[in-house]
């Protein structure tokens, strides 16, 4: 049995990052949102964030439908930016980067920080979520940035019990620790055992 889902946006490298997160999974396809999906994020949390972008999907295409919300949240400056980091710097990644490592310069301490992840599953039609949850990856923010991978703020995001950043570890081992990487995991046992295992 085929179980083919919508995810709740229009960026491919998100698709990517799926599919190479589900390669062990053949009985599992995706395709992206189709073209007219542009929904508000007007959620004051992850999982209504998600939900928002979940059930538009899913109306939109007709199938089971799923998207994703994350954040980064540093304890020196109270959970900022949050729900906000996609939108805390106007412009690239780059950007956002060079302005967290500045606003934490007068910080020696209280420089941990975690990644949030939520994941929410719905079905055509429905006004409540068939599945969701809600992950996180631990680590601190670096002084500086380091590593060519990920993306984001991975090159400032030191994972705990690492002195390496999420930008300079493999792509297998970041899904194996991140947020997101531990979010899909569970959606995919969910998955398993009620789509295939019925």
């Amino acid at each position: 049995m085929k179980v083919l889902l919508t995810l709740g946006t229009k960026n491919p490298g998100k698709l990517d990052e799926y599919r190479e997160m589900s390669k062990d999974f053949p009985w599992l396809g995706f395709r992206l949102a189709p073209a007219q999906f542009a929904p508000e994020e007007t959620g004051s949390t992850y999982i209504e964030n998600a939900g928002i972008k979940a059930r538009e999907a899913a109306n939109l295409s007709g199938l089971p439908s799923f998207a994703d919300d994350s954040g980064i949240e540093v304890e020196a400056l109270e959970g900022r930016p949050g729900l906000y980091s996609a939108r805390y710097s106007e412009g690239s990644d780059a950007l956002g980067r060079r302005k967290l490592l500045k606003e934490m310069e007068p910080f020696k301490t209280g420089r941990e920080a975690r990644f949030v992840c939520a994941i929410v599953l719905f079905m055509p039609g429905e006004d409540k979520p068939l599945f969701q949850t809600e992950e996180y990856w631990n680590g601190r923010i670096s002084t500086e940035e380091k590593g060519e991978g990920g993306f984001g703020f991975d090159p400032i995001f030191l994972p705990e019990g690492k002195d390496v950043t999420a930008a300079q570890i493999s792509s297998k081992e970041k899904n194996l620790l991140s947020h997101r990487g531990q979010a899909w995991r569970q959606t995919l046992k969910f998955l398993e055992k009620n789509f295939i295992n019925q």
